[in-house]
């Protein structure tokens, strides 16, 4: 059962990748900052049956795709970015193709330290690349 608080936890630039029919998943970006941190924990969507946090990391000569187990740490007054390549939110069994211009609501999940939970919801766009620093703030 989630607490009914708000995460004190600020979501800037977050972007979905469009999918094609046929594509089971895809992920989402974001960067997050926790004044006095958190982990996040989870997410969830209508838009996919399955959103877990991942993560990219070479082993060897072969780059792997993980869960990140326990939650994602976001240390206090520390931008975390979610980008391709690295931490991730992975959105799988996705209910149906995520076209690009579209937005997506998405519900993230955070725990604090003392182990309380709290939500936030978003409403994310979705694009096929992510936006340029001179796109910012427009919206297209």
């Amino acid at each position: 059962m989630l607490a009914p608080g708000v995460a004190a936890v600020d979501v800037r630039d977050a972007w979905i990748r469009a999918s094609v029919p046929g594509q089971s998943g895809t992920g989402a970006f974001m960067k997050l900052s926790a004044p006095s941190g958190a982990r996040l924990v989870g997410a969830t969507t209508p838009a996919a049956g399955i959103a877990e946090v991942h993560e990219m990391k070479m082993e060897g000569d072969t780059m792997r795709m993980r869960e990140v187990a326990g939650g994602l740490p976001l240390p206090p007054r520390q931008t975390v970015e979610l980008k391709a390549g690295g931490y991730h939110l992975m959105l799988m069994d996705l209910k149906q193709p995520l076209a690009d211009g579209s937005s997506v609501p998405l519900t993230l999940i955070f725990e604090d330290g003392k182990g309380h939970k709290g939500t936030r919801e978003l409403s994310v766009p979705v694009r096929t690349v992510a936006a340029s620093p001179a796109d910012a703030g427009h919206m297209h």
